[in-house]
């Protein structure tokens, strides 16, 4: 037995060796470091597969930038929408089971489910699901502004989505039907999506270090911290996004080491160490072509690469005549890819600390390069001349999203009666509040200033911890609308390109201030000789009113504080004395805080 050991250890050394020295990989490291510095991405892992073997796994870079701790092959980085194969391959299973069918309507396991209309209802199978093709474009600002651990209360706003083109008509990216898979995976089970994968894959691989949600991230040892590159070419630290009900679409954290195992069971029909993790049916059908992404014909510069389809939870497409299923990842201060190449029996998995990077794509295809022995091309020198092309892009176009501006105008209506709760049924509610004469929008998890923009429009910023930074503008504008009446009734954010703007209507706050409180105001105050009437109208509206101006409505604002209906920036407070009675009226305009005394 001793002697058997002896043996497997020295072919595990042999093939280890075999594996440093592949040619293929000779001045890889370099390439790499190359595509960190130019990319000024924190850091990033990459692993390679060949067959059933880890070839290459390494770091590069800081997982924790500030302590510049270093990156290496057991890091672990939030992966995103690379979590869809896990999702849609536990459905893949059930049916291996007997215990659904792809072609069945997702009702039948959540009867509750509805979509926007009856076409939608009557004619969508759980392969609609999977392969993005139900005719809903992504609907995404409903699940990141308006998060909720509750996966029911999520899917009740699908019914309110409203769909760009007809059920298996165009391939559009969404999650919500990911999180529906995830759904009816728990409904079949009994058990949540959380357990389903850590007992159907993250047990059998041996992804031991792996985990579903940012509390385990946050426990975890040798975890990667999210960041973003600024405007400035800073490194700026993000926090982890708590992704919460919609953990089917892409919450797994692991790291290149234990994802390899993932890439050797998909190379491998479906099996590791031997064993069926993944049934071979599934598999096929999952990596092969379920619907058209787009035409995706080859160039002059690539005649090699061509051909985007989608299977379930992969991508598909032809990179330098070889069959490549692939799939992106992404979430704040996180990029990933995940990509093999079936007939070659070769898997390369990205993982990378960086928001929105290209990183990924350039290391794959540097990798795939080499290990395919296709044609090199010098990808980080490609990315340098493009990115420069498009920073010259992207100040060309602020221009011209300057001179669009109208210039002196301004909103229809004082502040104040901007404020209040707007809501959409698919989406979800948020408020609208006035602070030190400018709005802010709380969302659950962020708090936006909105800056005039012109007319009733207005563009929104994130208030952090440092401050407003205003020198990088948003992609949303707030319009605001008015009803037959005039009063501000509902806003509307271009939310999908593909769809007329989402509208959010308006419930107006109620500050209902008790008649008799009202009358402790009423009287006559002493403004430098000039006298300021209080009186009410109309049974329970203040009014204030000077002599040779006119009378101007009150709207209240919280306890004893009003705001002008009509001025802005004119507000008025009521102030008692130590007995309780009202004795003192400060009055804030533009110019300045005044202070008159009631008069007896």
């Amino acid at each position: 037995m001793k002697k058997a050991t002896i043996i497997l250890l020295a072919l595990l050394t042999i093939l280890s060796t075999s594996a440093q020295q592949d040619k293929r990989l000779k001045g890889l490291d370099n390439e790499l470091e190359k595509i960190l510095d130019i990319t000024k991405a924190p850091g990033f892992a990459v692993a390679i597969v060949q067959g059933k073997d880890i070839v290459y796994a390494k770091g590069f870079g800081y997982r924790d930038y500030d302590k510049q701790s270093p990156v290496d092959a057991n890091t672990l980085f939030a992966i995103g929408s690379c979590t869809k194969a896990f999702t849609s391959a536990i459905l893949g299973q059930l049916q291996d089971e007997d215990k659904l069918s792809l072609d069945d309507s997702p009702i039948k396991y959540i009867p509750e489910l509805r979509f926007y209309n009856d076409e939608m209802n009557n004619n969508i199978i759980i392969k609609d699901l999977m392969s993005h093709r139900t005719g809903l474009p992504r609907h995404d600002i409903s699940w990141y502004f308006f998060p909720s651990n509750d996966r029911d209360s999520i899917m009740e706003r699908i019914a309110y989505q409203e769909p760009f083109t007809g059920v298996r008509k165009t391939w559009y990216y969404n999650n919500f039907m990911f999180l529906t898979q995830g759904v009816i995976a728990e409904r079949i089970t009994s058990k949540s999506w959380e357990e389903n994968v850590k007992e159907r894959f993250f047990d059998p691989l041996g992804m031991a270090r792996s985990n579903v949600s940012i509390d385990e991230l946050e426990l975890s040892d040798n975890a990667a911290l999210g960041y973003k590159l600024t405007k400035g070419d800073k490194i700026k630290k993000l926090d982890y996004y708590h992704i919460a009900g919609m953990s089917p679409a892409g919450s797994i954290n692991s790291s290149v080491k234990e994802m390899s195992n993932w890439l050797i069971t998909w190379i491998n029909n479906g099996k590791f160490n031997n064993n069926e993790i993944i049934p071979a049916g599934y598999r096929r059908e999952a990596i092969s072509s379920q619907m058209v992404i787009g035409a995706a014909l080859p160039d002059s510069e690539f005649p090699d690469m061509h051909m985007a389809n989608y299977g379930y939870g992969w991508m598909l497409s032809s990179y330098r005549g070889h069959y490549r299923v692939t799939h992106g990842g992404a979430i704040d201060g996180f990029t990933a890819d995940v990509t093999f190449y079936p007939s070659d029996s070769v898997g390369i998995v990205v993982l990378c600390n960086q928001n929105g990077s290209s990183v990924p794509g350039l290391v794959r295809n540097t990798v795939a390069d080499r290990m395919l022995e296709a044609d090199r091309t010098d990808w980080a020198k490609r990315f340098k001349k493009r990115s420069d092309e498009a920073k010259k892009k992207e100040k060309d176009a602020m221009s011209e999203s300057e001179s669009a501006k109208v210039k002196n105008t301004k909103p229809s209506h004082i502040l104040i009666e901007y404020e209040g709760v707007y809501s959409n049924k698919g989406y979800g509610a948020f408020s609208l509040n006035v602070e030190n004469d400018s709005l802010f929008v709380y969302l659950p998890l962020k708090k936006l200033y909105l800056r005039h923009l012109h007319y009733d429009v207005f563009e929104p910023f994130e208030v952090t911890e440092t401050g407003i930074d205003t020198s990088e503008a948003g992609q949303l504008i707030f319009n605001f609308s008015t009803s037959d009446a005039g009063d501000i009734s509902a806003l509307s954010l271009t939310l999908e390109s593909s769809l007329d703007p989402i509208v959010f209507k308006r419930t107006p706050k109620s500050y209902n201030v008790d008649i008799n409180v009202l009358e402790s105001y009423v009287g006559e105050y002493d403004l430098s000789g000039t006298p300021v009437k209080i009186y009410i109208k109309d049974e329970n509206t203040l009014y204030l009113f000077v002599e040779g101006q006119p009378e101007y409505e009150q709207l209240a604002t919280s306890k004893h504080k009003f705001s002008f209906k009509t001025l802005e920036g004119f507000k008025i407070e009521f102030l008692e004395d130590d007995h309780g009675e009202i004795s003192v009226m400060k009055i804030t305009q533009p110019n300045g805080v005044f202070t008159t005394k009631r008069s007896k």
